[in-house]
């Protein structure tokens, strides 16, 4: 069932072309209404009904929907027209941007991952004074509490909540599923008469919660504390705070759905082989500890996960991807609102790339300033990190003129500056806003002067990789190899071939076999494309005889093998059968032939010189044969047992 588009001016403040919109998106459009969610909300309900209908206003999404709920159908999606195109002081026509936002709301994209969270309401509280008792006192009536007091807190005379004393050792988990240890730990005897005592002090007690609300105003339990679910934090000097926080606690029992952010794939992660560490880029930016190592490959707790999706970004070999949405999801997205504006007769569009916080910007620089230019598409995403360097040049590559990338206090700049200044190397015009004010945002949009985008825009499909490497060649089509900057995940093997002995260490723990050798010939082949500039072999190499340069090689030999090094093999003196490198064979004999006590006989010297094969049948002909044993023993027999036993 094809959709149809509801149209509606919001009292007469935004131009709608229905007859235009209709042309350049195929759908149908209804009559441009004026009072959709107020004087003319029977149509709006009769629209709803129909089950087909996409209605062009988000302010009213909330009323929409529940419409949708009383009517018993499923609730319609919403479009904003009216703050990212209608509502904007540009002159140009705002057609071209309407149909791209009309083509990205028509994708069928896939629903995000999930698993459920159970919290039975168990609260541990972490305070010393009053402030921390009260808490308990009032959450008491909605959850099962624990309050952790200092030894100076005089302990309560109530039992609606336990008590006991101590400090925090560590803690571990997430909402649902936290465990704490404590040292000092010392619980309340709650009999006897008088002031109630506590029991002697113990360290390492451990303990479960599914809440943990901290009020003692110093270090927090986990980093990026705000990211942690089910931890509550507040400075117990504000009342203020600390009141949201006993409410934000109440709320938390039940059943939680949990957004599995990342996916894993551990079989190409390049962390470590044979206990050298490579890439370690997601554990270094995770601001959650969500990420471990687990030997050759990292895990991932989705349960901490905060999808902040800086590790997506970074990860060499997309062994850890985002999933909420996927790489190929975002890319189908980039490319729908390109040639979407393109096919509508729209030139030399722009893409703004925002998230929460970019997307309430828009709305107020909407209402209160002068909007966004005709020719600036926004692009929501769930975490602004996700938008790594490949995003930045498929937008490029599919003819957007300049990216612009607006912060928020969820970015992680450090790693976004990174994938910028990659970006940027690669070939890509990407800017980067870092503003809170609405109108300070349209006036640098309306003031910026980007590039022309390129001629003839190309669709990459693929891995990050693979896109990235296609879309650097659209944009460089006359350059051969682009520098890049250091820690690049790509580049070229530089080898010294006085220092390398071909002993070809780093051909067998490479990750992803850029590094191979030839079973036939003593030689040490490279393919650059696969590189992950991961560090793995300059680590395991015994002649510190590699390097490394970080470079784009966009021509062919890139997908091909070349050879870094050989030398010419030696041939066993017996059989003459190919075995070991030239170099290698006479630096032994050189050092062992006559000098070390095994080797001093000339046919002991010789064996050098063999093959495996040679090498072991000459060692069965010489008089101090390891292999040889002494003289078989004779088999015994239940006579032998009987005479011996005859003779005692």
């Amino acid at each position: 069932m094809h959709k149809s588009l509801i149209l509606c001016n919001c009292l007469g403040t935004q131009d709608l072309n229905s007859d235009g919109l209709e042309a350049a998106t195929g759908l149908r459009c209804s009559k441009v209404h004026s009072a959709l969610c107020t004087g003319e909300l029977e149509q709006a309900q009769a629209a709803i009904q129909g089950g087909n209908a996409i209605i062009c206003c988000a302010q009213e999404q909330a009323l929409f929907e529940q419409l949708a709920i009383q009517n018993e159908v499923d609730e319609p999606p919403c479009l904003d027209l009216r703050d990212r195109a209608g509502w904007s002081d540009d002159p140009g026509s705002k057609l071209p941007k309407m149909a791209a936002l009309v083509a990205d709301a028509g994708l069928n994209l896939p629903p995000e991952k999930s698993i459920d969270i159970q919290s039975a309401g168990t609260c541990l509280i972490i305070g010393h004074d009053e402030i921390a008792l009260d808490a308990a006192e009032q959450l008491s009536e909605h959850l099962s509490v624990t309050v952790l007091l200092s030894a100076e807190t005089e302990a309560p005379a109530s039992r609606k909540f336990d008590v006991l004393r101590g400090h925090v050792r560590n803690a571990q988990g997430s909402l649902g599923n936290f465990t704490v240890r404590f040292d000092g730990a010392r619980l309340l005897q709650p009999g006897g008469r008088g002031a109630l005592r506590f029991e002697d002090p113990r360290d390492g007690a451990r303990s479960t919660c599914d809440i943990i609300l901290d009020l003692s105003g110093g270090t927090p339990l986990f980093p990026a504390p705000e990211k942690r679910d089910g931890y509550l934090r507040a400075d117990p000097g504000s009342l203020k705070e600390v009141s949201k926080q006993i409410l934000a606690a109440s709320h938390l029992t039940g059943t939680f759905e949990k957004t599995l952010y990342v996916r894993l794939d551990s079989m190409i992660c390049a962390h470590s082989r044979a206990g050298q560490t490579a890439c370690s880029n997601c554990l270094d930016l995770c601001p959650t500890g969500a990420i471990t190592s687990q030997g050759d490959h990292v895990a991932v707790d989705p349960q901490i996960c905060a999808g902040c999706g800086a590790c997506s970004s970074a990860c060499p070999s997309g062994a850890i991807s985002y999933d909420a949405p996927s790489p190929d999801t975002l890319f189908q997205r980039i490319q729908t609102l390109a040639w979407a504006y393109r096919d509508a007769g729209g030139v030399a569009p722009r893409l703004l790339v925002v998230d929460d916080f970019g997307s309430e910007m828009i709305q107020l620089a909407a209402r209160f300033a002068r909007g966004l230019p005709a020719d600036v598409i926004p692009l929501d995403v769930g975490a602004l990190n996700t938008f790594g360097h490949a995003e930045m040049l498929v937008a490029q590559a599919a003819g957007f003129a300049d990216v612009a990338l607006l912060l928020s206090q969820r970015t992680d700049h450090d790693a976004l500056k990174t994938q910028v200044d990659l970006a940027r190397a690669l070939g890509a015009q990407v800017t980067v806003l870092d503003l809170m004010d609405p109108a300070q945002l349209s006036d640098q949009l309306y003031a910026a002067t980007p590039a022309a985008p390129i001629t003839t825009p190309v669709r990459p499909l693929g891995t990050r990789r693979q896109v990235t490497r296609v879309a650097a060649k659209a944009l460089n089509p006359e350059s051969a190899t682009l520098p890049l900057p250091e820690a690049a995940p790509y580049g070229a093997v530089l080898v010294n071939t006085d220092a390398c002995t071909l002993c070809l260490s780093c051909v067998s723990l490479c990750p992803v076999g850029a590094l191979g050798d030839n079973p036939d010939l003593p030689q040490l082949r490279f393919q650059e494309d696969a590189c992950l500039q991961c560090g793995l072999c300059a680590n395991v190499c015994p002649e510190d005889a590699i390097s490394y340069e970080p470079r784009l090689n966009l021509t062919h030999t890139a997908l091909e093998q070349v050879v870094l090094h050989e030398e010419e093999p030696f041939a066993c003196v017996e059989c003459g059968t190919p075995f070991g490198v030239r170099s290698t064979i006479e630096r032994i004999m050189d050092q062992l032939a006559g000098k070390h006590e095994m080797f001093k006989s000339g046919p002991a010297a010789r064996m050098i010189q063999m093959c495996d094969d040679c090498r072991v049948n000459a060692q069965f002909k010489v008089s101090d044969n390891p292999f040889q044993g002494g003289p078989r023993p004779k088999p015994r027999t239940t006579g032998d047992y009987l005479e011996e036993r005859d003779e005692t």
